[in-house]
């Protein structure tokens, strides 16, 4: 084989790998599958760094079937993606920080989840940077206190498989509660993976996935790295006093 032969074959793999890792092109084919002639209303929630992509191919496949919609993005990432959505709100949030927008969007994602009826479809639309892009800290954490432990983590050399294991166990989102707030809709969950060995518990923290870790476990992460006594009195007690329920 020629190299000008072996060099429009790398060419056409990585166009290739590209298209099969597009996020829009990725939502259109799935959700062009569903039946949707099933479902009453369709919500579509959401959070991510390829949130503004994933939500404008949603809303040109579902139109109209969008009864409410809300995927909170990147700082920054509306105005380069040039948006103009008529059914799905994009709230831009802070990353790899959360922040108070990313609170408000968590709340109105919960909102608009147990919204959702029997009938009713909820997609959610996850990829990465979902985790910090979705902050809903469970009392008594404060989003200041889950800012600080986020930061300790990150400074520590944490994996993200560490950092989500903490981050669910201070949530009222994650963890799979997205999916119990929107019961007894469907929920069909679209997982844009960062994360080695693509588990759907890790990605974004698993709002809609079982959640498999344990106080336990988001203790020994914080002994992994010392940090124990570092990270804010109200993130450490809600850890000690769960797990020794």
């Amino acid at each position: 084989m020629s190299a000008g032969l072996q060099r429009r074959h790398a060419l056409s793999i990585f166009r290739a790998a590209l298209a099969a890792a597009d996020p829009a092109g990725a939502v259109t084919r799935h959700l062009r599958r569903l039946d949707l002639a099933r479902f009453r209303d369709v919500y579509v929630l959401g959070a991510g760094k390829a949130g503004v992509s994933m939500a404008q191919a949603a809303e040109r496949v579902l139109g109209h079937r969008i009864a409410a919609g809300f995927v909170n993005v990147k700082d920054g990432d509306v105005m380069r993606g040039r948006t103009a959505l008529r059914r799905i709100e994009l709230n831009e949030s802070g990353h790899p920080v959360p922040d108070a927008r990313g609170t408000f969007g968590a709340e109105r994602i919960a909102e608009i989840a147990a919204r959702a009826g029997r009938r009713d479809l909820v997609v959610w639309l996850v990829s990465g940077g979902a985790s910090a892009l979705l902050p809903f800290p469970a009392a008594p954490v404060t989003l200041e206190e889950k800012q600080a432990a986020t930061r300790l983590l990150l400074a520590s050399g944490a994996d993200i498989h560490e950092i989500n294991t903490l981050r669910k166990h201070i949530s009222r989102i994650k963890g799979g509660q997205l999916a119990r707030m929107a019961a007894p809709a469907a929920v069909e969950a679209l997982l844009l993976s960062d994360v080695i060995g693509d588990d759907p518990g890790v990605i974004g923290s698993g709002p809609t996935a079982p959640d498999a870790s344990t106080f336990a476990d988001a203790l020994a992460v914080l002994d992994r790295y010392a940090i124990r006594e570092r990270v804010p009195a109200a993130v450490r007690e809600r850890a000690v006093s769960a797990f020794g329920r």
